[in-house]
């Protein structure tokens, strides 16, 4: 039975209403439900498919992607299902499970040396939380919180005008067609988005670079890996006997019973035949033993992308997740871009749709994101690339059948050319901390648009790789530093003081002027401020005095934080006046919102 072309049976007006619809339930559009639901705004959430993610995709949960759903009262529900930080451990290489082992990598801040910078950085932990945990989490929040969900219906067309949106949907179990007017149109359907598409958005990037197998089973393998616990197994098998260009991982889903098993092969001469035979050959291939039953839960190919949009909206109709930004899954950076996608775009939707500002707020979002989305795949397709430093260093960048052995052997041979190649080993396995340990691609991320407001001062120099290593700033456009402080004596991290769908006013002794400002603002221009100040005997305290060594302002100075914890605008010390507070303040407001709050535009710039 063949499935049957659309209906037209879309009525004349709209069948259905809304202030955001969002197609897409992966990480981007399930977090953007979830957003723009705990911040009022009616949201319709549709997905072609019957069911949420089946399959552990997208897995490492970054700090930043924690403090999102820390904030929107969902860290905890994630701590209970996800695999936790402790266990996430080493990245391992080897020829098989049961093989030679190279080496190992410590990763995602795990390591002694590491993990202060990470905890410096968040008060949140890495994760290991596949999309078959995030996404039910965050929809069902998203529902509780009365977003509505439809699924097994895709999307077929829009048409964009003055006033919103028109878009035509298809329920797939009828066949039947009908509309949605909405005020936007949020894009989230993954790498062969057709909101993308229809939007012609301009990408760039040689597209499709390789091609890997997914197969996900169940077995113990807790004998070959228990002992040296990893997320992420990379076997090296160059000139092995099965299709494919000698690369694989078996990735930890559940330790050590539930298994993702990926295998390159060249995107050129298409994907080998997934029957069982060779899916059980590739399994004992990269285990290296034969000695274990499995029971296999899907297998699937893919393709390794490398292509970013440029731009990533138009109009009313934004685009985010994979429809912009289609990478490898190295350095984990694919459901945690998505999601902060989500977290820039949802709060500038939410004031806009209330009417607290000016749409051309929403400008922002590409300016802020489109540059995030070439860094971040940029980073991931160059991990992949760093990868062959290891098959360059033990001479493997050939296929004979005994080329691994014969290395092998040199490697663990004494005299100059073992101690050569063991040291080139060691030289690029630790260099794959670009992949496993590059804090600052996460974290140091800075916006620059018409949302932020500059004070004048340059961005601050790095003083380490920013790559590896994050940097907090008060710099307008950086994130708000974390550091712990105390409320009610109680230990409390400044992201704790900020966020949940508004703006904030940080300040400390010497600042009233701002607090009352802010009061007398939120009251004229509709919005709830979240006023703060932080100081000996105020109701926020700095015992350990870190957040004196971070802010970056003096103790009457003020920042003004957004709703997703980014630094909008920032005046290092106390105002002159409580007059100049008030202009001062309702200028940066203004040029965020885009709305003229009664002062000058260029006082909040002095």
């Amino acid at each position: 039975m063949t499935p049957s072309a659309p209906q037209a049976s879309t009525p004349a007006e709209p069948a259905v209403t809304t202030d955001v619809l969002v197609v897409g339930s992966g990480p981007a559009g399930a977090s953007a439900a979830l957003l723009l639901a705990t911040y009022g705004t009616s949201t319709l959430l549709v997905t072609k498919y019957g069911r949420l993610s089946d399959t552990p995709r997208a897995h490492i949960t970054n700090q930043r992607t924690v403090e999102v759903l820390r904030d929107v009262g969902l860290e905890e529900r994630l701590l209970q299902e996800a695999t936790p930080w402790e266990s996430m451990g080493n990245t391992t290489f080897c020829t098989s499970l049961a093989g030679e082992e190279l080496g190992r990598i410590p990763s995602w801040g795990t390591d002694t040396v590491r993990h202060a910078d990470y905890e410096l950085q968040s008060p949140c932990a890495m994760l290991d939380a596949p999309q078959t945990i995030t996404e039910p989490i965050m929809v069902q929040a998203a529902q509780e919180r009365g977003a509505r969900v439809r699924f097994d219906t895709s999307y077929v067309s829009h048409v964009q005008d003055d006033d919103g949106v028109t878009t035509t949907l298809q329920d797939r179990l009828t066949g039947l067609t009908y509309t949605v007017r909405s005020k936007y149109l949020v894009g989230a359907d993954g790498a062969r988005s057709q909101v993308a598409a229809d939007l012609d958005l301009p990408f760039e990037g040689p597209g499709a670079v390789g091609g890997a197998l997914s197969i996900v089973f169940e077995a113990d393998l807790s004998r070959f890996v228990a002992h040296r616990p990893s997320v992420l197994y990379w076997m090296l098998q160059p000139g092995a006997e099965k299709e494919g260009v000698g690369l694989g991982v078996l990735r930890m889903i559940k330790p050590w019973t539930e298994w993702m098993l990926m295998w390159g092969y060249e995107v050129a001469a298409g994907p080998p035949d997934l029957s069982d035979e060779f899916v059980r050959e590739l399994a004992v291939a990269l285990v290296g033993s034969d000695d274990f039953e499995m029971r296999v839960k899907s297998s699937s190919p893919w393709t390794v992308n490398h292509h970013f949009a440029t731009t990533i909206a138009q109009g009313r109709v934004f685009c985010a997740g994979d429809a912009v930004h289609r990478h490898p899954p190295t350095n984990g950076l694919g459901s945690n871009t998505s999601i902060q996608d989500s977290y820039n775009l949802a709060w500038k939707l939410a004031h806009v749709v209330a009417g607290t500002a000016d749409p051309s707020l929403l400008e922002t979002y590409d300016a802020e994101r489109a540059p995030i989305a070439r860094q971040i795949v940029e980073r991931a397709n160059q991990s992949i690339a760093d990868t062959g430093k290891i098959l360059s260093a033990l001479d493997l960048e050939h296929t004979e059948a005994d080329a691994l052995e014969r290395q092998l052997a040199l490697w663990k041979a004494p005299g100059a050319e073992g101690e050569k190649i063991r040291a080139a080993v060691r030289e690029a396995i630790a260099y794959k901390a670009y992949e496993f340990d590059a804090h600052g691609v996460e974290h140091n991320q800075r916006y620059a648009s018409s949302a932020v407001v500059p004070d004048g001062t340059p961005m601050p120099e790095y003083r380490r790789d920013p790559e590896l290593y994050a940097q907090p700033t008060t710099w307008p456009g950086a994130k708000l530093p974390h550091t712990w402080v105390t409320r009610g004596g109680v230990r409390t991290s400044t992201l704790d003081l900020v966020g949940r769908g508004r703006f904030s006013v940080l300040t400390g002794i010497g600042g009233a002027a701002w607090l009352a400002a802010a009061d007398t603002l939120g009251e004229e221009a509709g919005l709830s401020l979240t006023t703060v100040s932080i100081g000996p005997g105020q109701p926020v305290e700095d015992p350990y005095g870190t957040w004196a060594d971070l802010r970056e302002i003096e103790d009457g100075g003020v920042l003004l934080v957004r709703p997703d914890g980014y630094v909008a605008a920032r005046y290092p010390s106390s105002p002159p006046s409580e007059q100049q507070a008030a202009d001062w303040l309702a200028a940066a407001l203004g040029a965020v919102l885009g709305r003229d709050l009664g002062r000058g535009l260029d006082r909040a710039q002095r």
